[in-house]
């Protein structure tokens, strides 16, 4: 009886163990089944980055499998809101599978991620997923940073954005260009400056104009600025925008110009003769022009004049209301030497004068007698000869 029952307790035991060795080997193989089917990583070589509101961006995209070749389902799992994304193969179509082959071949797909123009500063994550038919699965993590200002934007500014002098002033602006990104840029130069004006761009140091400059990354240049305004331009503020354009990037600077107030004031004749012809004791008429050469209105311009004694020199308008900037005025002076006068060249000073400013100008007049007195004076020598002739007939017998 004891040894029945001892011989069944061990063929159960037998069979227990026996049990559990199947087992473990059923354990054992799935294992190594799993073990031989491997696992997919998903990955991409810069999964963090700096964007800004507005950008669209794409991420390539690399699949590796460790196991047996596979195809896995690839999807955007999270976004954040308001963005809008797919993932594309190497046609640019989008697609929602993709074959992963065995070992070390790997197979790549591009996300496209746009993010809105209101998009917040901030830190955004955007999730991937991919999953294999043979059980296998992976995710990606993206991770943003949204800035208003990227980080490989440039910079053109000037020190002294601002500066004055009078109309007639070559301004000269010392300003910097700065090609921030990791790719040379070749920058176009341009300025919207008003009607008239010239703009012209030097690297620092040198003569030569230029209307673009290509930079190596990172990389600053120097410029000279010249800003030459119209001679009689108006006082006043005037803004001259400047731009450097390049294909990644439009950098604005603007600079400012104040005109402050010149007066100048030209007094000369329509053909630019400062001599005339003028016969003793008699009235000979001259056209003056004034001319406003300063960028203000000149008021109550008064003519004078500086002449030989007993000359009279009047003028039609001895004074001037006002003038216009770049306006010319003519008056008539008139012009009459002393009765007097011997024959020969006289100096005539004229002036145009107001409080703000005049201009003189010297004439030479040649003056001649006039031809009556030429008879006088014969008749006078015939009239003395005669009477010497007189007296010598009546006398000259005794």
């Amino acid at each position: 009886m004891n040894r029945n029952l001892l011989s069944l307790s061990k063929t159960r035991h037998i069979k227990a163990m026996a049990a559990g060795a199947v087992m473990a080997a059923m354990m054992a193989g799935f294992s190594m089944t799993a073990y031989a089917d491997g696992g997919l990583d998903m990955h991409t070589d810069y999964p963090g980055t700096t964007a800004k509101a507005g950008d669209s961006l794409t991420f390539s995209i690399d699949l590796d499998n460790s196991g047996s070749a596979c195809d896995a389902a690839i999807s955007l799992e999270s976004l954040p809101d308001g963005w809008e994304g797919y993932i594309s193969g190497s046609s640019s179509n989008p697609i929602t599978r993709i074959h992963v082959p065995a070992g070390s071949d790997s197979a790549s797909a591009t996300l496209h991620l746009d993010i809105p123009a209101d998009t917040a500063d901030g830190s955004y994550q955007v999730v991937l997923s991919a999953q294999g038919d043979n059980a296998s699965s992976d995710t990606l993590t993206l991770y943003l940073d949204v800035d208003q200002l990227e980080v490989s934007q440039g910079d053109f500014s000037s020190e002294y954005p601002e500066q004055e002098g009078s109309s007639g002033t070559s301004f000269s602006f010392n300003a910097t260009l700065i090609n921030n990104s990791t790719e040379e840029q070749s920058y176009s130069l341009s300025a919207n400056a008003p009607e008239g004006w010239q703009v012209a761009f030097k690297p620092s140091g040198e003569a030569t104009q230029v209307a673009s400059i290509t930079l190596e990354p990172t990389v600053s240049q120097g410029l000279t600025i010249t800003v030459t305004p119209p001679n009689n331009v108006s006082a006043g503020d005037y803004t001259i925008p400047c731009s450097a354009i390049s294909a990644g990037e439009a950098l604005d600077m603007e600079l400012s110009v104040t005109i402050t107030e010149n007066y100048d004031l030209a007094l000369s004749t329509p053909d630019g003769r400062l001599s005339f012809d003028a016969t003793a004791g008699k009235e000979t008429d001259l056209t003056l022009t004034v001319t406003n050469n300063s960028n203000v209105a000149v008021q109550n311009i008064n003519l004078l004049s500086s002449s030989p004694s007993g000359w009279n020199v009047s003028f039609d308008t001895p004074t001037i209301d006002v003038i216009e900037p770049g306006a010319t005025v003519e008056i008539s002076a008139h012009v009459s030497p002393s009765s007097e006068a011997l024959t020969g060249d006289y100096a005539l000073t004229i002036t145009a004068s107001s409080s703000e400013v005049s201009d003189s100008a010297d004439f030479r007049v040649a003056v001649e007698t006039s031809v009556l007195w030429g008879f006088v004076a014969v008749a006078i020598i015939i009239a003395l000869l005669a009477g010497i002739g007189y007296i010598f007939r009546k006398y000259g017998r005794r």
